[in-house]
């Protein structure tokens, strides 16, 4: 193959065959990308909200809060 070969054009298939032969097409890597960054979303949401959940309990159990909005 040389340096301009890609001018030439009309060997899709015979480049994929051999020179990308075993390699991860980009359209499933980019899916693959997303579905990771998706679960590490909820990951730390997830982890986020219990923080805010636990601290929320605190409060109460000290009574820091007070419980009539109106005051």
């Amino acid at each position: 193959m040389g340096l301009l070969s890609w001018l030439v054009g009309g060997n899709d298939r015979e480049l994929a065959a051999t020179r990308y032969a075993g390699r991860e097409p980009a359209s499933a890597k980019a899916a693959r990308k997303r579905r990771e960054n998706y679960r590490r979303n909820v990951t730390k949401t997830d982890r986020k909200g219990q923080a805010w959940e636990d601290r929320d309990r605190d409060r109460d159990r000290r009574g820091d809060r007070q419980t009539d909005w109106r005051r």
